[in-house]
């Protein structure tokens, strides 16, 4: 075998960082909140785009449909989330924040900007910039890729 060095792969680098940064941030809307990190992007997700079905959250909140479906339950246990008919097709069904979900995402969202502020206090402006062009350039690598998942639209920069 080659001398390939797993921790300088970037994609595996990015990975860790990622799941390290998501696992934190799930502690704090966690201990606050009681939230659990699927159920932080099932909310996320429903406040950005207003109204989804299961697959649409699926597609875009990096979560599995099975995992969807039970998060989604929860929350609507829990009075966060509810579920109607769609109008063109009964069989589907749309999922939305009720207004209790919208109160307590804005409580999380705090406590998450919190934590965001904590991560990159450590970069200056223009690092923090140059991060973000590249996160930027490597979505458009991606973007061109047909085999890469799609991304949302909602995750694109506006031109």
């Amino acid at each position: 075998m080659n001398s390939f060095d797993l921790s300088a792969f970037l994609p595996y680098r990015l990975a860790v960082l990622s799941e390290r940064i998501s696992r934190r941030l799930a502690q704090e809307y966690g201990r606050s909140h009681g939230i659990s990190l699927p159920e932080w992007r099932v909310l996320v997700h429903l406040a950005r785009c207003k109204q989804a079905s299961v697959r649409e959250i699926h597609d875009y909140a990096n979560l599995e449909k099975p995992r969807v479906s039970r998060t989604v339950a929860k929350l609507q246990k829990a009075g966060l989330v509810r579920k109607i008919a769609n109008r063109r097709d009964s069989r589907l069904v749309e999922i939305s924040l009720t207004e209790q979900g919208r109160t307590v995402l804005g409580e999380i969202v705090t406590v998450a900007t919190e934590f965001e502020s904590r991560l990159v206090q450590v970069l200056s402006n223009e690092e923090l910039a140059t991060l973000l062009g590249i996160a930027e350039k490597l979505h458009s690598v991606l973007d061109d890729d047909p085999l890469a998942p799609k991304r949302s639209s909602l995750d694109k920069p506006a031109d």
